[in-house]
């Protein structure tokens, strides 16, 4: 994946206050809390439906952030929602078709296999229904077609994670890949692999809690020269550190994403840090952004991914950050 500096990409507080400030003609529609949700617009009152498609696997408690921000979104907005999943590539571009074929306004989606939603995302375009991408597919989302994209630049957030964990002196570190073909999670390996040359890569059955820690298990207790665990998951980093404990390993153990879990084993120290994507922030942006393009012609980046990671979580803030994984917000 090729480097992209993050000095070409608009600031996250930039669009944020871009989506709260809105007024006149391109502003909010006037606010109805007839729904009894103590604030925002009614869903449909802005007379636009949004669908939002992601590659979730069920259980995946990232996906709940991602989906609260973006239902929050569409609640500000008076959007009307359509979430759908699936982590199967053909059946998530299914999803997108389907969308495409009820005429839906906007179409925010997770790119994570790029050539096998391409067909649906074309399908989008051509019918003149905007399409932002999220999450997955920061390198390819222009040549699909998407106008705009939010997410963590994985490349950059992995070299980061790279530079965190070779200042600890780690030279073995081992990276778990847990969804197969997910350009995302290889970019990450692959930075973290540009700061740590002797990275080893693993490649786990994420949809399976057990099989993950007795992978994870019989590797550490196999090669005592593994000192880091990066994991590219919250769960896959609780199943880690059950596997660190059978395998009496003393290799360190470090994830990307965020949750309350995550966050309580930051604070004790069972984990060093988190690469945090903010992904609640990710699906609020990506409706939003869609609102303000259908309403008001706002193009939200200047051409450019905006970045919403990554942004590191450890026991230097970790006391102000863990009340809010608590809301599901981080």
């Amino acid at each position: 994946m090729t480097f992209i500096r993050a000095g070409r990409f608009v600031a996250l507080a930039a669009v944020v206050a871009l989506s709260a400030t809105a007024c006149s003609s391109g502003g909010r529609d006037k606010s109805d809390d007839s729904d009894g949700g103590g604030g925002g617009n009614a869903p449909g009152s802005s007379g636009y439906t949004i669908a939002f498609v992601t590659h979730e696997t069920p259980g995946d408690a990232f996906w709940d952030k991602v989906r609260a921000g973006a239902e929050q979104a569409a609640k500000d907005e008076g959007v009307t929602l359509k979430y759908s999943n699936d982590p199967d590539a053909a059946k998530q571009a299914v999803l997108i078709q389907n969308a495409v074929d009820s005429k839906v306004n906007g179409i925010a989606t997770t790119l994570v296999t790029p050539n096998a939603l391409a067909g649906a995302v074309k399908t989008a375009t051509e019918a003149k229904i905007p399409v932002v991408g999220l999450n997955a597919g920061i390198e390819q989302y222009k040549q699909l077609g998407a106008l705009m994209y939010f997410g963590s630049d994985e490349t950059l957030a992995g070299e980061s994670a790279g530079e965190k964990i070779a200042a600890g002196g780690a030279k073995h570190p081992l990276c778990v890949i847990h969804q197969q073909g997910s350009v995302s999670l290889e970019a990450r390996c692959a930075g973290l692999r540009s700061k740590v040359p002797g990275t080893e890569n693993l490649q786990v059955n994420g949809a399976d809690d057990a099989a993950v820690t007795s992978t994870l298990q019989a590797k550490l207790a196999q090669d005592k020269s593994i000192d880091y665990v990066l994991t590219l998951n919250s769960q896959v980093a609780l199943d880690t550190i059950k596997a660190q404990e059978q395998a009496g390993t003393s290799a360190k153990v470090a994830t990307f994403d965020l949750d309350q879990q995550v966050a309580q084993n930051v604070q004790d120290g069972k984990i060093e840090f988190s690469v945090d994507q903010q992904p609640y922030a990710q699906g609020y942006l990506a409706v939003s952004s869609l609102y303000l393009y259908l309403k008001n012609g706002n193009d939200i980046g200047g051409g450019r991914p905006v970045l919403t990671g990554p942004s590191f979580v450890d026991k230097a803030n970790i006391a102000t950050i863990l009340p809010f994984t608590k809301n599901n917000t981080r």
